[in-house]
């Protein structure tokens, strides 16, 4: 059942390196978005497994794997061998065919229906699987559908591995070759031989830079036009994924550049081709020409377009006696709201749209509970929403109304591959009121937008000092320094919030003040714990999750508590936090081996991405509940909805025992434990402080050093973010103010992917 090995890549074969040919006994360790796998290999003639690490996350347990690496030694992890190369075998004994069998490898096999085809057929399994699958209607449980799905799969699989004899002699990991055989089928190698860069622009996962090495060993011309397209949309791609909307020409080119290593006369041509062929847009901007990928174009100018629409279109008549109403309101609430916070309210009923910004204990969820009183008074039907599921169901606990994601109310279409709501199908709503708003991007803001009714109010809720948008834009901020939309500011920090060191500390950081920082747990709700050495705050770290904190305050340590970092990799990183996390907190219950990875029962998870289908969206968190033994799908509960993934969506989840401070927004815990010390000083920004610190809302944990508390204190310089969202907004919003603006200009059609 072996395969023929494929040939070594010449830089490898130069090597010294060590051979190891063994079973995959256990995977201790896999990151979907690295590929970084930690495993232990049984080798033949040797008594304990050995470590192996590496770009390994594609493999499954049972299967055997020929490795070439070099040995290291970890400071405490001890010997293990970092594989540079590697290609699987098939298994041929009964333990490591079970093994390969349960690990979900082959979707309509499970654990359960792995141990029943052993049973049955024994080592010969592969091999009646592969020549004589009618004999698999012998055990009992599989019919025509289930023998046809494993079938499918199976072929599937084997042409991967076909595909992957091949893609290994050009250092191509088995995980993508997997991607590369679902995305081209049969014509994979086909397509990688002539035009690798269109592997780049196909699969998520495979960059640019690992097309431009496999063009480079094919010895593709450096100055192919193929090379020179793909190059300048890979660093449009990866300014988009810094926030960028759009990128300054001379920046472009300059990035291209250095990228792929020519001079930087042919790039011209190479973006003029894309123009023509519609994938970039060309645009002079005040401060020179810049370059947009098509969609971001289309949304940018749609925003400002469908915006300055809203407001010009006529909406329903404010209601007389506005200031009694907003009286009312405080009456039957039995409260008294502070003058801006009864201006924001008052704003709500006059203003078609309204942006309301202020950071916590300012009391922005009392003014959005007040103008839901107001507005359902008036017989108005007014939707909540929030981008996140969790941000959600906060914004509907707060109101006692029903809330909702900003994407499930757009209501996606499987049939289409877009949102339902639409200019022809809008949301049925009169006021539309959106919580979080800091982490809309562009895009999300214009399919948003498309589904408004004219006649609707929009109010916009959110904390302009928070981190922006992972998404490319900066929309909250360019709303209110467009200086064209109305803006209640609220400043003022209520009694009962002044009593919670989270927020008075919150605002100190945002004003670039020190932060109080107690040093003991007592009856505060912010301690700072002074620690730097990685390997002690660790240490520190796992005691205070899994015993202490518990026990001092009744946390349940995986449903109360979140660790932030704003690292992925490193001692301190997510990645290492998490796996650190597992172990201590969880490495008792119930084990699974789900697409090459270790999962436990009640094992923290989030979702990575948005899946229309599955309506789970990025960042939303779960607690895996259990693995489909005859499907091999692992289950994961979202708040009370539980959710199959086959192994194939090994890239949509990730443990989440620590998590971000990008991945945190839009959430609350009932305690956060952030780390900051100064490994993290690349991402040490104010904004980033304050936006870990407001995720608390019983209580905050600092640890790290005050030297990377001031450095991310006294960093308040913005990152700018390439938008012009806010011009548009002026040019969109000018008829309103008596200028003219040219709705027929090709800037403002409705165009976007």
């Amino acid at each position: 059942m072996a395969l023929t090995p494929p040939p070594l890549p010449p830089e490898i074969a130069a090597q010294p390196l060590e051979t190891l040919e063994g079973t995959v006994e256990r995977i201790t360790f896999a990151d979907p978005e690295s590929h970084y796998a930690v495993l232990r290999l049984k080798v033949k003639g040797r008594r304990l497994p050995v470590t192996v690490v590496g770009a390994l996350a594609a493999v499954s347990e049972g299967e055997q794997l020929h490795i070439k690496g070099k040995y290291e030694v970890h400071p405490r992890y001890g010997e293990q061998l970092r594989a540079v190369w590697w290609y699987a075998v098939l298994p041929a004994t009964v333990a490591g065919i079970t093994k390969y069998l349960a690990s979900g490898l082959v979707k309509g096999i499970g654990p359960e229906m792995a141990q029943r085809l052993v049973a049955h057929f024994g080592t010969e399994t592969l091999e009646v699987i592969d020549n004589h699958r009618e004999r698999l209607l012998e055990v009992p449980g599989i019919g025509p559908k289930r023998l046809e799905q494993i079938g499918a799969a199976w072929q599937g699989q084997k042409e991967v591995r076909e595909i992957m004899v091949s893609l290994q002699g050009l250092g191509v990991s088995l995980g993508l070759a997997t991607k590369i055989y679902q995305t081209y089928g049969v014509k994979a190698v086909e397509v990688l031989t002539t035009n690798p860069y269109q592997l780049a622009l196909d699969i998520q996962g495979l960059g640019f830079l690992t097309a431009d090495r496999l063009a480079s060993r094919l010895n593709l011309d450096p100055l192919a036009p193929a090379r020179l397209a793909a190059g300048l949309l890979h660093v449009l791609d990866t300014l988009a994924g810094e926030g960028h909307v759009y990128a300054p020409q001379e920046k472009l080119f300059q990035q291209t550049q250095e990228l792929l290593r020519i001079a930087t006369e042919p790039l011209a041509g190479a973006l003029k081709r894309l123009e023509q062929e519609g994938r970039v847009v060309l645009e002079e901007l005040p401060d020179g020409p810049g370059v947009y990928k098509r969609g971001a174009w289309a949304a940018e100018t749609g925003v400002a377009r469908m915006l300055g629409g809203l407001l010009a279109a006529p909406g329903a008549t404010p209601p007389l006696h506005i200031a009694d109403l907003v009286g009312l309101v405080q009456k039957n609430r039995g409260l008294e709201l502070a003058p801006e916070q009864a201006a924001a309210v008052a704003a709500a009923l006059k203003e078609k749209v309204l942006v309301i910004t202020g950071g916590p204990g300012t009391g922005k969820t009392t003014i959005v509970s007040c103008i839901l009183d107001l507005f359902r008074g008036l017989g108005s039907k007014v939707l909540l929403m929030a981008p996140t599921g969790r941000a959600a169901k906060r914004l509907g606990e707060a109101t006692g109304a029903e809330a909702t994601t900003i994407h499930r109310a757009l209501e996606f279409s499987p049939q289409n591959g877009g949102f339902k709501r639409g200019p022809t199908d809008p949301l049925k709503a009169q006021v539309v009121v959106v919580d979080e708003t800091s982490m809309v991007d562009i895009y999300l803001m214009h399919h948003l937008l498309r589904a408004v009714p004219q006649s609707a109010r929009l109010i916009l809720v959110g904390d302009a000092h928070q981190l922006p948008a992972v998404g490319p834009g900066n929309v909250l901020k360019d709303l209110m320094a467009s200086e064209v939309l109305k803006v209640c500011r609220l400043t003022q920090i209520f009694r009962q919030a002044r009593e919670s060191l989270i927020v008075v500390n919150a605002h100190r950081i945002n004003q670039g003040e020190y932060p109080v920082l107690p040093k003991y747990f007592g009856k505060t709700d912010f301690v700072f714990l002074e620690l730097d050495e990685p390997l002690a705050l660790q240490r520190r770290l796992l005691d205070l999750v899994a015993t202490e904190l518990p026990r001092r305050y009744g946390f349940n340590p995986v449903k109360d508590l979140q660790v932030i970092s704003p690292m992925h990799r490193g001692p301190l990183g997510i990645q290492t936090l998490n796996h650190l996390l597992q172990q201590r907190l969880n490495a008792k219950s119930e084990t699974w081996t789900w697409a090459g990875r270790a999962f436990h029962r009640g094992d923290k998870v989030m979702q990575l991405r948005n899946n229309y289908l599955k309506e789970v969206f990025n960042g939303d968190i779960g607690q895996v509940v259990g693995l489909a033994g005859d499907t091999g799908q692992l289950l994961v509960n979202f708040e009370g909805r539980v959710i199959p993934y086959d192994p194939g969506e090994r890239e949509e989840i990730t443990l989440a025992y620590a998590i971000t401070v990008h991945k945190s927004q839009g959430n609350e815990f009932p305690a956060v434990l952030l780390v900051l010390t100064t490994q993290h000083f690349m991402l040490l920004q104010r904004n980033l402080l304050y936006t870990g610190v407001t995720r608390g809302r019983r209580l905050v944990v600092l640890l790290g050093s005050k030297k990377a508390l001031g450095m991310a204190i006294s960093n308040d310089k913005p990152i700018r973010r390439y938008t012009q969202l806010a011009s548009r907004l002026r040019q969109a919003l000018a008829p309103i103010s008596g200028k003219s603006l040219d709705f027929s200009h090709p800037q403002v059609h409705n165009h976007i992917k």
